[in-house]
């Protein structure tokens, strides 16, 4: 359960590409030895800050009850040892915590049970729209300011995403079967190792002199599927982050992220929030460059 190693950014720059790999089902949800403090946020969360991590449009329910059925067979078949589930109950052992199934909106409590974050996509005259969302590890954007919007509109923010990205991602979405789920990685740097980003532009470790060890690499694994019996498509968010100067043992990764930051358009720096850390972060990377060794086997053998 040791957590895994993305670095998407050794593949070059693919800001602007779908970047799609087939998804193996029993590889569809990922725990790890950060399983409990996950959770244990998720729950804060949900606690203080609801209405901004959890939201859903009215008639979503049946396909909300989809996904809950669709999650709960699933950890029974692969993680069986972290969970107790009766017919009206289910505890996650890690945490010692017992949720009443019928308590929730179905989706609120998928969103509890697993790291992912889970946003459903309902289909409209006006292409897929979210629907519904348990969204507790945002980064820097709102859910209630996307609910109900398709996807053009949930990406306006994107540079080129309208030009680009656009209509290859409103195809996949009409094409996409039940039996070929998908993933693909989405990386960005950010100045705090907070999984809840929901309203800053940049974080509060503003205030004081930044130096890398503050800089964290962030990616999301982001999955897709459709239902079988709604129809509607769902899209997971698994959030990692790792410290910036875990490169050192990964100078390539160092390299390919220097290049593609220095190339990076005004427009996607500034959307990616790179502009305030940019001078800061290729030193850093440069350090790390200039320091160059192979990384171990047994760290090689851990990135994905």
């Amino acid at each position: 359960m040791k957590q895994r190693i993305y670095l998407p950014f050794a593949e070059g720059d693919r800001t602007l590409a779908l970047g799609l790999k087939p998804l193996r089902i029993a590889d569809w949800i990922e725990i790890d030895d950060q399983f409990t403090d996950y959770l244990q946020r998720k729950t804060e969360l949900l606690k203080t800050n609801h209405s901004e991590v959890f939201a859903s449009l009215p008639n979503t329910e049946i396909a909300q009850q989809e996904v809950l059925d669709l999650l709960l067979e699933h950890l029974s078949q692969q993680f069986a040892e972290l969970y107790d589930r009766t017919s009206e109950t289910i505890t996650v052992k890690a945490t010692d915590q017992t949720w009443n199934i019928d308590q929730f909106e179905p989706l609120e409590l998928a969103g509890r049970l697993v790291q992912e974050d889970f946003c459903l996509m309902q289909p409209s005259d006006r292409g897929y729209i979210l629907a519904a969302a348990s969204l507790c590890f945002p980064l820097r954007w709102r859910l209630l300011k996307k609910l109900g919007n398709p996807m053009m509109q949930i990406h306006q923010p994107v540079p080129q995403y309208s030009e680009q990205l656009g209509n290859p991602v409103d195809r996949l979405f009409d094409r996409l079967k039940v039996d070929r789920p998908v993933f693909r990685l989405n990386w960005s740097i950010v100045e705090t190792p907070e999984l809840y980003l929901g309203h800053q532009s940049h974080s509060s470790t503003e205030s004081v002199e930044l130096t890398p060890d503050n800089l964290w690499i962030r990616v999301e694994r982001q999955t897709l599927r459709r239902l079988e019996r709604s129809g509607w498509i769902l899209f997971t968010i698994r959030t990692y982050r790792y410290p910036l100067m875990m490169l050192q043992d990964y100078p390539d990764c160092a390299i390919a992220l220097s290049s593609i930051v220095q190339h990076l358009s005004p427009e996607m720096q500034l959307y990616k929030n790179l502009q305030p850390i940019r001078g800061m972060l290729l030193t850093a990377l440069s350090q790390i460059i200039s320091t160059r060794s192979a990384p171990s086997r047994n760290n090689a053998a851990e990135l994905l």
